[in-house]
Parts: structure tokens; sequence; C-alpha cells
């Protein structure tokens, strides 16, 4: 491998960050799709569950085959679909079932760039400095996130919202063009001959089966599912949680509420990479528990926080995503440690497809029950709605306290 192999991690963040710009498109414009399209707030939280649904669909094929071909194959696949389901959504949609069926190829299209976009970067790095290289790497998601809100938004306010998801395609188009252009194919090809995957490559029961029978590395996975329900509907509809609060204070904000959210998701970045660092020192499964608590806490203090001033709504809104972030590395890392060498691959696997089942139903949870408990009319249904997604942390410390990770 060529010595300047470390420069491609640059690269690959640069495409990263292109490569997520369509990951809030929805989010942002999701109050006029809802007018415009006549939605109930369930059918808006499928639409926004079922670029998690697409994701979980083509993950596990993704990240099969990366063990057969170069991974910068699956990664232009990957770019090329998410492309697709940005331009449909923006030129061809026309009600729910298409909105579906274009956010679904839109994540599809992320599960085909995001975890073989790193294992790029670990068939071609063999240095002593991987882990680095892989920290940053899981680090720019959310400002590859961060700015997808800012930029959805900016497009919105200028040309309309099927504009957002058009212009919004150049950014996995771009990532897929810089991957083809400048990141060169391994110098050996993996796999010679006709690849054959079987079920069992895509979706290994039995080895998962193995890793939930270990109970430490289970229930990182398990908190990491509570930790996504959380953290998916949270972004999906965090914006129209801000219209709300505009519409009951009447306050004007000094910069958009797009805007806001992309901000507010930025301190999510330095709060995983600390809260890991801290979890270090006073033990991963305390720090769990502290952070999942203190996350349902400020997720329904935030919703009560409707009609009060703005900088309380953002304090929380901050507090919220800094504690919502504040165990994501720990999760991860928790399960890399204590997962069996021979099982940890589909130990890895089987965490991320959990992590997206939870993505999958947060959102549309949160949807559902903002209509039984009246729309986004009042308080009461912006508290019921948060303590929808934010009980599962709670419950999840509740019984790992006091089973699996008690003995511990």
């Amino acid at each position: 491998m060529r010595s300047h192999s470390a420069g491609y991690t640059p690269l690959m963040l640069l495409a990263q960050t292109c490569a997520l710009l369509g990951f809030a498109c929805y989010a942002v414009v999701l109050i006029p799709l809802q007018k415009q399209w006549e939605l109930s707030n369930l059918q808006s939280g499928l639409i926004a569950s079922a670029f998690f649904f697409g994701y979980m669909l083509v993950v596990p094929l993704a990240t099969a085959l990366t063990d057969r071909v170069d991974a910068r194959k699956v990664y232009i696949v990957g770019g090329f679909s998410a492309t697709l389901g940005l331009l449909g959504m923006g030129l061809f949609s026309q009600g729910f079932l298409s909105g579906l069926f274009f956010m679904a190829l839109n994540g599809a299209g992320l599960a085909g760039t995001y975890m073989p976009g790193l294992k790029i970067l670990s068939d071609r790095i063999k240095t002593g400095e991987l882990t680095r290289h892989i920290s940053f790497y899981t680090a720019f998601f959310g400002i590859g996130v961060g700015l997808s809100y800012l930029c959805s938004g900016w497009i919105l306010n200028w040309l309309g919202w099927r504009y957002v998801f058009g212009v919004i395609a150049l950014g996995p188009l771009v990532a897929t063009l810089l991957v083809l252009m400048f990141i060169p194919a391994l110098d050996h090809e993996k796999w010679h001959g006709p690849i054959r995957l079987q079920l069992g490559d895509i979706f290994p029961v039995g080895k998962w089966r193995l890793v939930l029978q270990d109970k430490k590395a289970s229930g990182f996975i398990f908190g990491y599912m509570a930790h996504a329900v959380e953290l998916f509907a949270s972004r999906s509809w965090i914006v129209a949680f801000f219209v709300a609060c505009q519409a009951v204070s009447g306050e004007a904000l000094v910069m958009s509420i797009s805007a806001l959210a992309g901000v507010i998701n930025f301190f999510g970045v330095p709060s995983s990479i600390l809260g890991n660092e801290i979890a270090l020192r006073v033990g991963r499964q305390k720090w769990i528990y502290f952070v999942m608590i203190a996350s349902a806490v400020m997720g329904i203090a935030l919703a009560c926080s409707t009609g009060q001033s703005w900088w309380l709504i953002i304090t929380l809104a901050i507090g919220h995503t800094i504690f919502i972030m504040a165990d994501s590395a720990t999760l991860t890392a928790g399960l890399v440690i204590t997962a069996q060498e021979n099982i940890k691959g589909a130990a890895m696997g089987l965490h991320s497809l959990m992590g997206f089942g939870g993505g999958l139903l947060g959102p549309a949870l949160f949807g559902l029950v903002l209509d039984l408990s009246g729309s986004r009319t009042s308080q009461l249904s912006w508290v019921w709605a948060y303590s929808s997604v934010v009980v599962w942390g709670v419950l999840f410390v509740l019984y790992e306290s006091r089973h699996r990770w008690k003995s511990r």
C-alpha cells in the first residue's frame, strides 16, 4: 500500500459530509409537505422512518459485500442510489406512498456509503493510527447531519421544498465522484471468480444468537437501540417542534428554525467524544445509566417549554442534544471491546442493524402519539410524544441495573 494512504482520510471525511447532506432534508420540509399532501402525523413519521427502513434493508448486504469486493465499488453504487432517491423525492413524489419509496431509496444509499466508507479506510490504512482515523470518520456523521439542516433550510426559504431534495442530491453525487476519481482501487482484488453470497452471509443468525447470549455485549446493543429511538425521533421532529414553539410564543428568532436545528446538532459531536472519555474514568455502565436518565429528563423538560422564552427552549434543546449523544460512542466502544473476537464482525453488524431499527421505530412512534394526544396543538401532545421515545432509555436502565449488568 502506498505510503500516503493516510491522505485518503480527508477525502473520505469530505465525501461522508457530502453524502450525509440528504439526511435532514425531510425533517426540514416536514411541515410544508404535511400541509400539501394532507398527511397525518403518523404518516409524516412513517415517511421519516422509511429512510431507516431502506438503510436496514440494505446494510447487511452492503457490509457482507465489502468482505468480498473492494468497498469502493459498494460505495459508488450506494452514492448513486442516494442521489436517485433525493432526485425522485424532489421531481416525482406526489404523496404518501411515493414519499415512502424515495425516502427508503435514499436510506438504502446511505447504507451503501456510511459503513463501506469506513471499510475503504480500514482496507487502505495499515498503520497503528487506524483508530484515530476511524474516530474522526464517525464524528463527522454529526457534522454532516448539522450541515444538512443548515443547507436544507436555506434552500427551502429561497426556492421551496422540491428544490431542497433536488439541489441536495448533488451532495451524494459529489461524494460518489470523489471516491470514483480520487480513491484508487485496491492493488489486489479480495475475491476472484463469481460472487456467491448465501443468506447466512448477509444475515448471520447463528452468530447473532451467540452475540445475544453474551449478556454484557447484548446489553450494549439493546442500549444502542434505545438510544437510537430517542435520537432519530428527535432529529426528525425537532424542526416541527420549534415551529410549534414559535406559533405559541409569537416571538421571532434571529435565525431560521432549520439553521437553529443544525447549530444545536453540532453540540452532539464533542459530546459523544468527551462522553466516551468520561466513561473510561467512571465506568461505562454507570455513565450510560446517568446519561440515559438525564436525557429523558431533558427531553420531557424541552417538551414542557413551549410558550416559554426562546433562550430557555434553546438551552434545553442543547442540553437534550448533549445528553442524547453523550453515550453514543460509549455504547459502540463498549460492544467492540466486550464482543468475542470470533464473532465481533457479526456483533458490529447487529449493533448497526438494531440501532437503525430504533431509527425506524422512533419517528413513526413520535408521530402516532402526536395524533393520539391532540396533534401539535397543545403542549401536552408534545410532552406525550417526547415521553414515548425517551421512556425506552429509562426502561433499559431499570432492566439492566437489575439483571444483566448487575453482577458486573
